[in-house]
């Protein structure tokens, strides 16, 4: 090539301007899809999201902590074993991905994953700063939704409430307290501020409407607010302005019970929040267990799978976040997005060149591809999409990007 520099420079473009993210075909068509480089600068789309768990003492938040993300965050039978906030990863379980990389007989399989928070414990009065109260509220602050752990098991051995709609009512005072404290600290500077800039006047009126809930004694994400005018009071953290499910904690004696036992939870959060019943120190067992012993234990409960699938993608759906994947011999691997992104902006997550080169995805639906067996018997059968720039990618999309940079 060096007597014709003009055809190698014309060949390299050539060769960058037809680069694949192909996740390892193989000539014999059964092997998958999509190959990603590894992971490099990702867009905020693809983000991590945090999720908080706020209880009274002794409510089985660590545990629940424990279960979801495989930590060692400390639990004892007396208030206040948490007293930091502790931070880690919980990986979404999705049956999804496990038959994709059985169909590609991946290597490596890559979940997705919500951080989760456990917040030092709440009492009555943390508003005012009782107990542990200024490090409750600011945790709280920090996280993106909350699931609030509510005891319904009674214990002589773990001092604590056990009333679980008892226990709602505790947190969402403490919470309301917190929220109107914030408001009225801010709303008269706000006005006055308002009076010179006009611009001001959506965000005073979106302050006076939570503090008319929150004077009420409604959280604002029950209130029924306009969802829009939520954007408008992002800066004063609030901390009952966030999306929220409830897991009520039960026994292992009040299983067969259990949707019973939630229901006045259930009753009061209706249409704003999903409410799961969960026996969390059983769950919390199980998690400690090798895959089989821990199917073989819920199984012969009569748990299926367990609630922990069920919390996780509740808490997933909760934050926004939706999932598409990518498969192939070497790897299947789940990424997160927030719902509603462009082909180009998932593109993103998985590497900042594929989303500022991007051309076009090549898109098949999940079950669609287990139908047809193999990334290269769906493309040859003509159920592959090609999608721009303007495809809102669903949850679910098993995807290729095509890319030059």
């Amino acid at each position: 090539m060096g007597r014709f520099p003009w055809l190698a420079f014309f060949l390299e473009r050539f060769l960058r301007f037809t680069v694949r993210f192909d996740m390892g075909h193989d000539a014999s068509g059964s092997g998958g899809g999509p190959e990603t480089a590894a992971p490099g600068p990702a867009s905020s789309v693809g983000g991590m999201e945090r999720l908080g768990l706020v209880g009274l003492p002794n409510a089985g938040k660590s545990s629940l902590f424990n279960a979801l993300t495989g930590g060692s965050a400390p639990v004892a039978a007396h208030p206040f074993t948490t007293t930091e906030s502790s931070v880690a990863v919980a990986p979404i379980p999705d049956g999804r991905l496990d038959a994709l990389a059985e169909m590609s007989a991946s290597k490596k399989v890559v979940r997705a994953g919500v951080e989760v928070v456990d917040i030092a414990g709440l009492v009555a009065g943390s508003s005012a700063g009782e107990g542990l109260g200024n490090r409750f509220l600011a945790g709280i602050r920090e996280v993106d939704a909350l699931c609030l752990v509510l005891r319904a098991f009674g214990d002589p051995e773990v001092p604590g409430e056990a009333d679980p709609a008892g226990a709602l009512a505790t947190l969402e005072l403490e919470l309301v307290l917190a929220d109107l404290a914030t408001v009225e600290s801010q709303l008269d500077k706000r006005r006055k501020a308002a009076r010179a800039d006009k611009s001001l006047a959506a965000e005073v009126a979106a302050m006076e409407k939570a503090q008319a809930a929150l004077e009420s004694g409604v959280p604002l994400y029950r209130a029924g607010l306009d969802p829009e005018e939520r954007a408008l009071r992002r800066g004063l953290f609030l901390l009952t302005d966030k999306p929220v499910l409830a897991v009520v904690n039960v026994g292992e004696d009040q299983l067969e019970a259990a949707p019973e036992v939630a229901a006045p939870v259930a009753g009061e959060l209706a249409g704003h929040g999903e409410t799961l019943a969960v026996c969390v120190q059983l769950e919390a067992e199980a998690a400690r267990l090798a895959p089989g012993e821990r199917e073989e234990l819920l199984e012969g409960l009569g748990l299926g799978a367990g609630a922990l699938p069920r919390v996780a993608a509740a808490a997933y759906e909760l934050l926004g976040r939706r999932i598409f994947f990518t498969t192939g011999d070497k790897e299947s691997r789940a990424w997160s997005f927030r719902a509603g992104a462009t082909a180009p902006e998932c593109a993103g997550v998985i590497h900042s060149d594929l989303q500022r080169g991007f051309i076009r995805a090549e898109v098949i639906h999940w079950d669609e591809l287990l139908e047809c067996g193999s990334w290269t018997a769906a493309k040859s059968g003509g159920r592959i999409r090609l999608e721009g720039k303007d495809y809102h990618v669903a949850d679910g999309d098993v995807l290729e990007i095509r890319f030059n940079v």
